[in-house]
């Protein structure tokens, strides 16, 4: 839905180009979440700006849309000047972008989308991807549009913008073998960029499959004391997760193994509690507690297409027995 597209290396390339195609780096200060992969971070302080980490809401986790309009109107003291957001759509359900979008507009600050998780989700009918300045999807192959290796894209209506980064995604190359700005090597392999064009052709269909596992495991869970996260009214989740929460995840994940169920965790250690970034980088006003708290109890469930309906209920049986 949008005009303009550019492929590059991997998810986090797509995120540090798009701040950099914008200017934002050294001296400015970027708002994302600390329960993401490390990815979204890491892609900040490869623009040279620096990253400022907010909480989530506790139902949804997702960005906190009130915190991060508490510290557009009012940033902390110290911080370079906030000058772009990154909600990330995690587990492939939009963030709450309506008042997102509104603070940011009311601030002048730049919404890029991380779509990383929500290839082909909706948010009140319209694609994610589409309603921030820009937005980045990484193509690894775990995703729901996934290549046979790395590879990233990054999507805007500004025709301007997606020409700057085309340029410094090959070396700042308006011109064959002339730099006119300082760029970098990311393009998005030919062959990747092949196969993921086939792909793209069923990641409707395949993401339909996906609200039909959910759907099955919804059902499974009814009484069992596990949560999942609140769906957002009028969007359209596409499970790139299907994650669930229970204060003795440890156990739960023991009996479903024991039943031969494969479960994961996303993400066991929040970013701002990483050695890399402990005690380093920012935190918004909320200390990121529910962050905190939903990393020790959250875990997921097998979740992709091809998995068979004979799997799904097996899978449905072990959560109906524990």
């Amino acid at each position: 839905g949008l005009p303009r597209a550019v492929g590059c290396a991997n998810g986090t390339d797509a995120l540090m180009l798009i701040l950099r195609g914008m200017g934002i780096g050294p001296g400015c200060t970027v708002a994302t979440v600390s329960h993401t992969a490390v990815a979204t971070v890491a892609a900040i302080e490869m623009a040279g700006a620096t990253p400022l980490l907010l909480d989530i809401d506790p139902e949804t986790y997702t960005m906190d849309a009130d915190e991060l309009a508490a510290v557009l109107e009012e940033p902390p003291p110290g911080l370079r000047p906030i000058r772009a957001a990154i909600p990330v759509h995690i587990y492939g359900q939009a963030c709450d972008l309506g008042p997102m979008l509104e603070a940011c507009r009311a601030a002048d600050v730049r919404l890029i989308e991380d779509c990383a998780q929500a290839h082909g989700a909706a948010w009140q009918g319209q694609r994610l991807g589409t309603l921030g300045d820009a937005a980045a999807f990484s193509l690894y192959p775990t995703k729901n549009l996934g290549a046979l290796g790395d590879g990233g894209i990054l999507a805007t209506a500004d025709a301007e913008l997606a020409d700057r980064i085309a340029a410094i995604r090959q070396y700042g190359w308006k011109r064959r073998y002339i730099s006119d700005m300082q760029g970098v090597n990311s393009r998005l392999d030919e062959i990747q960029a092949a196969i993921l064009r086939v792909k793209l052709q069923h990641l409707d269909a395949q993401n339909a499959r996906r609200q039909q596992i959910a759907a099955a495991y919804d059902a499974a869970i009814a009484g069992t004391g596990l949560t999942a996260p609140v769906r957002r009214p009028g969007c359209e989740h596409v499970f790139h997760l299907y994650v669930l929460r229970h204060p003795e995840r440890d156990a739960i994940m023991a009996a479903l193994k024991a039943q031969g169920i494969g479960t994961g965790i996303h993400y066991p250690v929040p970013v701002h509690e990483q050695p890399a970034y402990e005690g380093r980088v920012a935190l918004g006003p909320a200390d990121c507690d529910e962050t905190s708290r939903a990393a020790r109890e959250v875990f997921s469930l097998p979740m992709y297409p091809e998995l068979t309906d004979e799997q799904v209920e097996r899978v449905c049986t072990a959560l109906r027995a524990l």
